[in-house]
């Protein structure tokens, strides 16, 4: 065969090993009952909050994989999404959805735009701790009244809570302060995941799934405005002072988990790197068959971001990527379908987990 023929075919085969690499891990999960979910967090793993509690419609392209807008702040499904089929049970209801609902697998609290402080502030962390308090509550009276569409008491105690937030405290952080700034309230962040994780301890939760902060400074939105004579970019052309944020407000949150393991009786807390999982897939995106990784799919503007903050997605004048693109970055924040589905199989590889236990360890 001569060079041109072999050079025609060699990306295809990396590509088709790459891939069938980073999901081999996205086995079915092995529950023995029916697992039951709650999850607290943002845009991030929001199902649908924000659609069903203030009515706010994304405009195509958004949804386009599940050939309409179902709330999901990408083109398709959302890593959450990912795990609940890995343990073959229902996407999980976000809490706010108030009309053909069935909560018997959990409740998804996350709305997009969530922080951890302030702690009541607009469904943020602490806000959706108290929805889930009153959930709690009403399902164990309708439960006892015959009601089929609601947790079970025994099953509280079961269910896994997953708790996924921190950009958004981040983010906002830097959009008034300096890095020594940002750094001092990491502190204050991880106050109120504490409070919130012991609230639900001790309201019955004893299995807890965090994940950490990923990598703020290789999202589009955030390089856009920095001058690319800058000194802030690292090897991959992300931004070091962001990710650095994000690493030490990820060591604290390690520390919190290892600290109320210790504190709580018959807990157990699992921490996942969720950090390393996607800066690894910006670092090496095209060894696993994606490409522009700090390209947006849908935006404006052209290379070497595609993100204008006048234009977004859905936006007038926006444009989209064709529907089979390896784009990692969909909207310039949030992650496309398939780098969803990519952090997820390496999710359930146990590699990045403290504890490296199963998903499925609190239903099996």
């Amino acid at each position: 065969m001569n060079e041109k023929g072999v050079g025609s075919i060699w990306p295809a085969v990396i590509f088709v090993v790459a891939v069938s690499l980073c999901f081999a891990s996205n086995v079915e999960g092995g529950c023995s009952r029916s697992p039951v979910i709650f999850n607290m967090g943002d845009s991030n793993s929001d199902t649908g909050s924000v659609l069903n509690g203030f009515g706010f419609v994304r405009p195509p392209p958004f949804g386009r994989l599940f050939h309409r807008y179902v709330g999901r702040v990408s083109d398709g499904r959302l890593i959450i999404d990912f795990l609940c089929e890995n343990l073959t049970t229902s996407y999980l209801t976000p809490y706010l959805k108030s009309m053909g609902s069935s909560f018997t697998n959990g409740a998804n609290f996350a709305v997009g735009g969530g922080k951890t402080f302030p702690r009541f502030d607009f469904f943020n962390l602490g806000l959706q701790s108290v929805q889930f308090f009153w959930f709690q509550n009403q399902s164990i009276e309708l439960t006892s009244k015959g009601y089929k569409d609601f947790v079970k008491e025994e099953d509280f105690k079961r269910a896994l809570y997953m708790v996924d937030i921190g950009q958004n405290d981040l983010a906002l952080a830097f959009g008034n302060s300096s890095y020594a700034q940002v750094v001092e309230r990491i502190p204050t962040f991880m106050a109120e995941i504490e409070y919130a994780i012991v609230s639900l301890y001790q309201h019955g939760g004893r299995k807890f799934w965090v994940h950490n902060t990923g990598p703020l400074g290789c999202l589009p939105q955030q390089l856009v405005n920095i001058s690319r004579s800058s000194d802030d970019f690292d090897n991959h052309g992300c931004l070091k002072s962001r990710n650095n944020a994000a690493k030490k407000f990820n060591k604290q949150l390690k520390a919190l988990c290892k600290k109320l393991r210790a504190a709580m009786k018959d807990v157990t807390i699992v921490y996942v790197d969720i950090f390393a999982i996607k800066y690894d897939l910006i670092a090496n995106a095209k060894l696993y068959g994606f490409e522009n990784p700090l390209m947006v799919c849908c935006g404006h503007g052209g290379p070497p971001y595609n993100f204008d903050n006048l234009i977004q997605c859905g936006g007038v004048g926006f444009s989209v990527c064709e529907e089979g693109s390896k784009y990692v970055s969909w909207d310039g924040i949030h992650y496309t379908q398939l780098a969803n589905q990519f952090v997820a199989s390496k999710i359930l590889s146990t590699n990045f987990s403290t504890p490296p236990l199963h998903f499925d360890f609190f239903c099996d």
